[in-house]
């Protein structure tokens, strides 16, 4: 018996295997031949019992079994017998060749004759075989198959001798110099492989990185050894490829010919013909060449008989394998579109070849290897991968054997590996082949030179500088001197070999000739080992020398190296080289193929430590190579500020570290804050460390986010070291608790880890339970997330006891891991006992644990007798427990109770979602005065039925503490709220009913306000019949603060229920009803008092009412009523006491059931208001409702809108007061106006009458006024939008003018369709008539004339664009005139602006009587005159010299005289945007400032010559007389000043001085300062918008002090400092008199504020205070609001624009009652948010004469609006609410409309720029136009 198959390299096993299929199928038609013939090989014992197994193909299979266990020796001698004997398929007869060995073909004919001739049988087999047989067709297989045997051969001898034994160029006797792959000692790779298939799904999706190497299957990251790659994955006869892939030194090429090496030593019988090709040598084609030039020209020539030999390999295809290496190196373009339509014969480029073969074009069947590094694979050949590894080079365990080999002969091996076991960053550059070659190297150097002492070098660049000059040192002895003598000397051929090196990358070339290199650098490279030499086949002519560098990346860093070193690369040279954008962010490779490390040297040479080498090679001082090293280091910088991917940021890492540049690092750390995500790339300990250097260097802590990603066990020893991380988190399936337990070793490093996250792997209790215990030594960590792992029963109790010791813990995450119901009430009862655990949230497949945190321990008992005696009481700990959706049922229901009640401190409990039903709920509602909540318990989505309902209530007279109850069976919902109230803690539970209607008190009593209990049983299905019985338990909850019934399906008689209920119960506060689509049915009660009283045997608790309610309101809405409803209705809501307020909504009311309902109202003693809303209303109806004022006497207004929303507003008392009537919108047309004005003549004393947005007419508008004639009346009458024409006004000036008590009309006929009459029945000495774009035409203004001649009692005329031309104005002018007294006449019109100053003074000497006043704006259009009647007669000789005013000589002269004689009693003279020539000035001047009478003048924003500002200054030395002198916006300069000081010594009565909006700066301010010290009599001082700073305020602030009579001093808009600004509020002090104080944009701050607020209680007086846009902060906001209620007297406040604080705010609110005069205040961009409007809402209802509130631009939600609302109605004089740009939404905006409408006053809400919904507000401007949603 033979031994069996040995597990070595000869894996027969795999070509057995191969065959096994086929071969079965064969011999199952022979099967007694099989059992002969095994006979001979196998002893009789083995065949044994095979004569019971009837089956052919199981027998054979058996058969063959027993052979293969007999051993190799039997197996080939039965291979090679069936072989010759039998007449296989020829692709089954090469696969038993290949598994019979070596022999050749006449060996095993002689075989098969031995075994033939030992049996008479298998000669009667064989002889019939070769009967049956064709001789030639044997012959002719022989004939093929010797060539190919041949040639076979010829390959391993070949294979043998260039892998075996290959060595560097020139360097034969230096065998110990051969560098990398070649002379190393081979150790076994780590490779790991991935199905291809998911790199074919992701040709579609957009990978992070181009240029990465194809992401690996996360969940298929396995180990695999070289023979695993050929096993066969895909069917027979279809091409296999086969794709590996590595970083640059991982092995890759030292695999393939390690491959090769072993198939010719017979270990991969499965391949006959193996083929190795370098692209670097196939970049050297430029021609096209066919299948058989590219096997035989370019790898080997068979030596007979090639085309026999090349059809053998076409017809065995699937005995082929062909190596690609280093797809990287291949210059060409490889993104074929399509593969070429050629056969074995055409000739193609290297790329169509390759493309064909793996697309199985050429050579179907053949095993095709791929190598390359990491990069961006060719699109065609995504699609043909079969099987996709990475290389990762070695591991720990590989490293210390490649060193053990590396060392062998050395004495100190053990001396080595200690060494690099040591050392943590050497170690992981050694996981690189390469990489590890090259530190062994100087490793040994060290220790030979027993240099251990030196560090050996920390980077990569540094140990290739080191591994140079070792090897330079090794051929020229220590005798040839130091490293820098060595170096001296080989400098021009080093410096000629990175010309080279650089010039080959930039060209795309590798592979050099011997012309290319000169005669001294291949010398020395080839002496020291650096490049190697190889023949170079490029057709079937005479092979070259071809040179190389031993590896790409010794060529890249002999590139950077050039760069760096030569004299002609300067910075910017240099910096384009480092760019990289290309290579980082194009998806076609254009520039930077071969320079996979080149930027990674480049880094490394910038660091200090390469220097001196760089300047020795260089040869220049240490200024040139540090200006080019800088130049590197800032392109890194700037690289780190770009948007950077996963493997971006790690390539930026390791450049980082090359430099190992600490500022550099810390910068970039910096700049990579919050970037470090990784997806999907496999990261080596290497990279690991690259990244650990950048972070640990910087300042800032830092997320680590590893998504898919592929990483070692080594990967975690690295980052163990990472100080600077504080979230770290993994999201693989590859993450299991082998992992677990290697991260749970590296925790204790990091620091500041404060949030740990292992998500979607395979990690199990045991890997959690390890994990845990190994964080709870993080001291620091807040937060662990195992979510998405295999933790299904977690040993609950160790690790909730190892959380208890986190005191810095907040949050465990353990959903989705499929924990039992079981695991999940062990967790509960943990979490209730652990003393740090707050919230236990478990919901389906979400289990989260939360825990206090750094906040402190909580006690883990109540034990309040134990903790009286303490001075500090550690506060409660409060836990919520979520329970949803885990199939609870009532089998649960006592352990759940048991939970609950071992909890003494449970604020939430969710167990919503289960299946308890009512028995187990009833179970819970039971116990529940023995369990503590301090918020609510859900019970929703358990199955609840009515039963279940009973219970529930019943539990809110058990259970003292409940607060609300919401419960629907509709909606599946059951919340029970319960109040926070530490006082109940000790308490028992109820024994009785805790709303006892027993009075009787016992002990002492102690009350305090109950928390209102809320009951919710809406979608319930309750009838009128449940209702009822419901509303018999109701008295009985007197804690009750809310019902809802809401959708109960009621009908009308329930309505009549519930209104007497409603009156009879008067702890009702409102009744909301409503039978629409919507039911409704929501009561509210008053607060109450709860009375505890205390006694020695007993406790209990008594309701009382609060107070005595103030008003309680009625709602009945959707609900279609009849008269006789409405009457029984009414009677039922007379006997209700304290009703205040109804509303009827949608009612459908009749014009009877309205009579009915009016004709109740002297009944309703209390009521303030009747809402009848939505209801159509007749023209009849309208008329009825007006009458109500004839009804009742309490009524004060009666309003109705668009014929549908009526409000009838009542008084509390019969006390004769003003009634208005509102009918807007109500198509009143003339045929209505006769019975609507015998309706008001009944009732005098009509505050307004407003009948706008009607239908009234001329016509109407006559009869209107007829009526108006007949009775005196004082009101205010509207009648604007009532299409009324200019007839129809001048009908109104006849009667106005004829009438007497009009005293104005103001009418407009543009869209805004203003008319509006104001009547009075007293004396009144005005008469005023207002017209404005009227559309007048010349008849329509001749006719104005005439009535205006009539109406001699004028007082004041105003006219805008009423098309009155400059003639008519003469006419008009002349028209205009009274008996005695002032008559003020405006006009406005566009040819004002275009006038002259004199144009416009001809016209107003035109006036009749004395010119009083002139007023000129051009800005506006106004021309303005004031004349005094009656005016002087003048004398004959004045008329006759106005008569000659037109002849040419002497008209200027006349004209002036006629200006002084008509403006003799000229008082007031205000020009604004004139442009004033010459003549013009001088007239001013000489004319008009000497006026005696003259006591204003005002000349603003007007342009005058450059001289004239002088000379009007000048002139207003002779205004002595003047009172007030104002100009502003004059661009009045501190060079003026002087002047202007000049004319004010000569106004003694100045009292007003107004220069706001020039240019005055300190010195201007200073002069005027000194000015000011004489006029005692000065009221005002107006210098805002100037430039004055803290100098001039100063010099002004020491002149306020003696200015007692100073009222009014606008200084805003000026740039003073707090300084400046402390000073001017000291002098403010002393003005006793000061009534406006405007500061406005000033910047003051608070100091300044609390200066003023110093101050302010001697300002008392004070009426307006404006102190907008100061930076007033919260302390200086809050020392100001208590300040200021010592101003009682204050009517308008500004505080906007200042970031108050809510503290000032509260102040404010506070002291808002104290001032009963403030009629405006503004706090528009103030931070105001809800938490502030109720205390600011409570101090608005106590200022009694509000008349305008800016609250605008704050952070007002629905809360505050709500609040506001609701104080709406105090404030009777309140005319304007601004809150534009809040945010109120819905709930908000309908409140305020609900209170709008009890505040007939309010003139409009505005509330642009807030969340409502476009649908509401155009429903809620619908209903009250006064709430105004748009911007204006």
């Amino acid at each position: 018996m033979q031994p069996p198959f040995q597990n070595d390299d000869l894996d027969l096993e795999a070509a057995i295997a191969s065959a096994r299929p086929q071969l079965v199928e064969f011999l199952s038609h022979r099967p007694e031949w099989l059992l002969t013939t095994s006979q001979h090989f196998l002893p009789g014992m083995a065949l044994n019992g095979l004569d019971g197994i009837t089956d052919h193909r199981e027998k054979v299979s058996v058969l063959l079994d027993l052979l293969e266990k007999a051993g190799p020796a039997t197996w080939q001698q039965f291979a090679q017998y069936l072989c010759m004997e039998s007449d296989l398929p020829l692709d089954l007869e090469i696969l038993l060749i290949s598994s019979a060995g070596e022999g050749n073909l006449s060996q095993k004919q002689e075989a098969c004759r031995d075994v033939s001739a030992r049996s008479p049988v298998l000669k009667g087999f064989a002889c019939r075989r070769h009967c049956c047989s064709s001789v030639s067709d044997k012959d002719v297989k022989q004939q093929r198959l010797d060539p190919a045997e041949e040639y076979r051969h010829l390959l391993i001898d070949s294979i043998r001798q260039r892998c075996g034994s290959r060595r560097a160029a020139g360097a034969a006797a230096q065998e110990q110099m051969q560098p990398l792959a070649f002379n190393q000692p081979f150790v076994n790779l780590v490779i790991r492989w991935s199905k291809a298939s998911r790199l074919k799904e992701r040709t579609d999706k957009r990978r992070e990185d181009v240029a990465d190497a194809p992401e690996l299957e996360e969940c298929a990251d396995t180990a695999v050894k070289v023979s695993d790659l050929f096993r066969s994955v895909v069917p027979l006869g279809m091409t296999k490829v086969i794709f590996l892939f590595g970083k640059p030194g991982a092995g890759k090429t030292m695999l393939t010919h390690r491959i090769c090496q072993k198939w010719a030593e017979g270990v991969l019988p499965q391949f006959l013909f193996t083929f190795l090709f370098e692209f670097r040598q196939l970049n050297l084609l430029k021609r096209k060449l066919t299948l058989k030039e590219l096997l035989f020209d370019l790898f080997l020539q068979p030596e007979d008989s090639p085309d026999t030999v090349f059809q053998y390999l076409l017809e065995n295809a699937w005995h082929i394998l062909i190596i690609f290496d280093g797809l990287d190196e291949f210059a060409a373009n490889m993104d074929v579109s399509s593969s070429s339509k050629g056969g074995p014969t055409s000739h193609m480029s290297i790329s169509e070849l390759f493309a064909d073969l793996c697309h199985g074009k050429l050579l179907p069947g053949c095993t095709v290897l791929v190598t390359s590094r990491p990069k961006r694979v060719p699109d065609f050949l995504l699609n043909t991968v079969d099987l996709l590894a990475e290389i990762l080079g070695f591991d720990h365990k590989k490293v210390e054997e490649y060193v053990s080999h590396y060392f062998h002969q050395n004495s100190f091996k053990e001396q080595a590996i200690a060494y690099l076991k040591n050392n943590t960053k050497l170690l992981s550059m050694c996981l690189i082949p390469a990489l590890c070659y090259v530190v062994c190297i100087c490793l040994e150097y060290l220790l030979l030179k027993h240099q251990m002492s030196v560090e050996l070098p920390q980077t990569m660049t540094q140990f290739y500088i080191k591994m140079l000059l070792i090897f330079i040192n090794k051929q020229q002895g220590e005798c040839a001197g130091g490293e820098e003598t060595q170096l001296n000397c080989n400098k021009e051929a080093i410096l000629g070999l990175c010309d080279l090196a650089l010039k080959g990358l930039e060209d795309k070339k590798l592979v050099f000739y011997v012309g290319d290199i000169p005669e001294h650098v291949k010398e020395f490279a080839s002496l020291h080992g650096l490049l190697t030499v190889f023949e170079v086949k490029t057709s079937g002519t005479r092979p070259e020398a071809g040179y190389a560098f031993v590896h790409l990346s010794l060529q890249e860093f002999f590139a950077a190296l050039c760069l760096m070193v030569s004299k002609r690369v300067d910075k910017n040279y240099l910096k384009k080289k480092f760019s990289l954008k290309s290579k980082w962010t194009l998806k076609n490779e254009a520039k930077t193929e071969f320079m996979e490390s080149f930027h990674i040297f480049l880094a490394g040479l910038s660091s200090k430590e390469c220097r001196t080498f760089l300047m020795l090679l260089a040869e220049q001082d240490e200024a040139w190579v540090q200006d080019k090293q800088d130049a590197i280091l800032q392109s890194l910088k700037k690289l780190a500020a770009t948007h950077l991917t996963g493997p971006k940021v790690i390539e930026l890492c390791h450049c980082t570290f090359e430099t190992q540049d600490l500022k550099v690092a810390q910068h970039i750390g910096s700049l990579l804050n919050f970037k470090y995500t990784f997806k999907n790339f496999r990261l080596t300990p290497l990279d690991m460390s690259a990244l650990v250097f950048v972070i640990n260097s910087g300042q800032d802590l830092t997320h680590l986010d590893f998504a898919g990603c592929l990483m070692d066990i080594d990967c975690l020893e690295v980052l163990a070291s990472c100080k600077n991380v504080e979230h770290l988190s993994f999201r693989s399936r590859r993450c299991g608790d082998d992992f677990a337990a290697a991260l749970s070793k590296s925790l204790g490093g990091m620091g500041s880890l404060k949030k740990l996250e292992l998500t979607g792997g395979s990690i199990t209790a045991e890997g959690m339970t390890n994990l845990v215990q190994a964080s709870s030594q993080c001291l620091q960590l807040e937060e662990i997330n195992l979510q998405d792992n295999q933790i299904r029963d977690p040993e609950v109790k160790s690790v909730m006891d190892l959380f208890s010791r986190m005191e810095k813990l907040k949050k465990i995450d353990l959903s989705n891991n499929d924990l039992s119901l079981n695991a999940v009430l062990i967790l509960a009862k943990e979490v209730i006992t652990c003393q740090n655990a707050t919230e236990l949230r478990v919901r389906k497949d979400t289990v989260i644990i939360y825990f206090s945190g750094p906040s402190g321990k909580v006690t883990r008992s109540l034990d309040l007798r134990r903790e009286q005696n303490k001075e500090h009481v550690i506060p409660t700990r409060h836990v919520k427990l979520c329970l949803q959706d885990c199939s609870l049922s009532s089998q649960h229901a006592k352990e759940i109770v048991a939970i609950l009640q071992s909890c003494p401190c449970l604020s939430e409990v969710d167990l919503s979602g289960n299946k308890l039903g009512d028995e187990g709920c009833s179970c819970l509602l039971e116990s529940l005065p023995w369990i503590s909540f301090s918020k609510q318990l859900d019970l929703s989505q358990n199955h609840l039925s009515v039963n279940g309902i009973c219970s529930l209530l019943k539990s809110v007279n058990t259970c003292q503490k409940m607060m609300e109850v919401q419960v629907s069976l509709c909606r599946e919902t059951a919340v029970l709220r319960f109040t926070e109230d530490r006082e109940f803690a000790s308490l028992p539970p109820r024994e009785e009913p805790v709303f006892s209607t027993d009075d009787q008190q016992y002990g002492e009593e102690n009350q305090t306000p109950t928390a209102p209990q809320k009951l919710s049983l809406s979608n319930n299905y309750l009838g009128d019949e449940g209702l009822l019985q419901l509303f018999q338990f109701l008295p009985n909850l007197k804690m009750l603060s809310s019902l809802k019934l809401n959708d109960n399906q009621i009908s009308l008689s329930s309505v009549f229920f519930l209104a007497q209920f409603f009156s009879t119960l008067e702890h009702i506060k409102t009744m909301d009803l409503s039978l629409g689509h919507m039911q409704v049915v929501h009561l509210t009660f008053w607060e109450r008092i709860r009375v505890r009283s205390t006694s020695r045997w007993r406790s209990s608790f008594l309701a009382h009412p609060k107070h005595v309610a103030k008003g309680r309101c009625f709602r009945l809405r959707d609900c279609r009523v009849g008269p006789e409803d409405v009457t029984r209705l009414c009677q039922i809501l007379t006997q209700c006491p304290q009703l205040t307020e109804i509303e009827l909504s949608g009612n459908s009311l009749s014009d009877q059931s309205i009579e009915r309902l009016l004709s109740f109202l002297p009944y309703l003693c209390h009521l303030t208001l009747l809402s009848i809303r939505n209801n159509t209303f007749s023209p009849r109806c309208t008329v009825l409702l007006i009458n109500s004022i004839n009804l009742c006497e309490r009524i004060r207004m009666v309003e109705v809108r668009s014929s549908e929303n009526a409000f009838l507003h009542l008084g509390t008392s019969m006390r004769s007061q003003k009634t208005s009537c509102r009918l807007t919108g109500c198509a009143i047309s003339q045929g209505q106006i006769d019975e609507l004005c015998r309706v008001l003549e009944q009732r005098g004393w009509l505050a307004e009458v407003d009948l706008s947005r009607n239908q009234l007419g001329d016509e109407g508008l006559r009869c209107l006024l007829d009526h108006l004639h007949q009775v005196p009346i004082t009101c205010s009458l509207n009648l604007s939008h009532n299409r009324i024409s200019q007839d129809g006004v001048l009908h109104l000036i006849n009667a106005f003018a004829t009438c007497g008590n009009t005293t104005e009309v103001q009418v407009s006929l543009c869209s805004k369709a203003t008319l509006i009459i104001k009547l009075t029945s007293r004396d009144d000495p005005r008469k005023i008539l207002r017209l404005a774009e009227c559309n007048f035409q010349p008849e329509h203004l001749e006719k104005l004339c005439l009535l205006l001649e009539k109406c001699t009692g004028l007082t004041e005329y105003i006219s805008s664009n009423n098309n009155v031309t400059v003639q008519a104005a003469e006419r008009l002018l002349h028209s205009l005139r009274k008996n005695l007294g002032l008559l003020k006449i405006s006009i406005e019109e566009p040819w004002v602006c275009k006038e002259s100053v004199t144009n416009l003074l001809e016209l107003a000497v035109q006036a009749c009587g004395n010119i009083t006043e002139i007023t000129i704006h051009k800005d506006k259009t106004l021309f303005q005159l004031g004349v005094r009647f009656p005016h002087c007669l003048e004398k004959v000789e004045s008329v006759i010299s106005r008569l000659n005013l037109y002849k040419p000589g002497i008209k200027h002269a006349c004209f002036y005289q006629r200006v002084c004689e008509k403006c003799a009693q000229l008082q007031e003279l205000r020009w604004s945007h004139v442009e004033l020539h010459n003549d013009e000035a001088e007239m001013l001047v000489r004319t008009l400032l000497p006026l005696p009478e003259l006591k204003k003048f005002g000349l603003t924003s007007s342009s005058i010559m450059a001289t004239g500002i002088d000379y009007l200054i000048m002139g207003l030395q002779n205004c002595q007389a003047i009172e007030e002198l104002n100009l502003g916006h004059m661009k009045l300069s501190s060079a003026t000043i002087p002047k202007l000081v000049l004319g004010l010594h000569e106004m003694p009565s100045l009292k007003r001085l107004i220069l706001n909006h020039n240019s005055i700066s300190n010195d201007g301010c200073s002069r005027l300062a000194e000015a000011l010290r004489n006029m005692h009599y000065l009221e005002e001082i107006n210098l805002s918008h100037n430039k004055i700073g803290d100098s001039g305020l100063i010099n002004l602030a020491a002149v306020l002090l003696e200015m007692q009579n100073l009222k009014r001093i606008d200084l805003s808009g000026n740039s003073p400092s707090p300084a400046g600004g402390e000073k001017l509020m000291e002098a403010l002090a002393y003005c006793k008199c000061i009534e406006e104080l405007l500061l406005s944009r000033n910047g003051f701050g608070d100091r300044t504020a609390v200066k003023l607020a110093l101050c302010l209680p001697y300002t008392t007086n004070l009426k307006i205070l404006h102190l907008q846009n100061n930076n007033i902060g919260p302390a200086g906001g809050t020392e100001l609001a208590r300040a200021l209620v010592a101003c009682g007297l204050l009517e308008e406040i500004s505080l906007s624009e200042n970031d108050l604080g809510e503290g000032s705010i509260h102040a404010l609110s506070e002291g808002l009652p104290c001032f009963e005069h403030l009629r405006k205040i503004d706090l528009k961009l103030c931070g105001i948010t809800d938490d502030a409007s109720k205390s600011l809402s409570h101090g608005f209802r106590q200022c009694p004469s509000m008349e305008e509130i800016i609250l605008s631009w704050n952070a007002l939600g629905d809360g505050g609006a709500q609040e506001l609302a609701s104080a709406l109605p105090g404030m009777e004089k309140l005319k304007m609410l601004d809150l534009e740009k809040n945010r109120i939404g819905a709930c908000g905006a309908t409140k305020l409309a609900e209170e709008l409408a009890k505040c007939p006053e309010i003139q409009f809400i505005r509330l642009w720029d807030n969340p409502v919904p476009k649908g509401l507000t155009e429903n809620l401007t619908s209903q009250d136009p006064r709430l105004c949603f748009s911007f204006y």
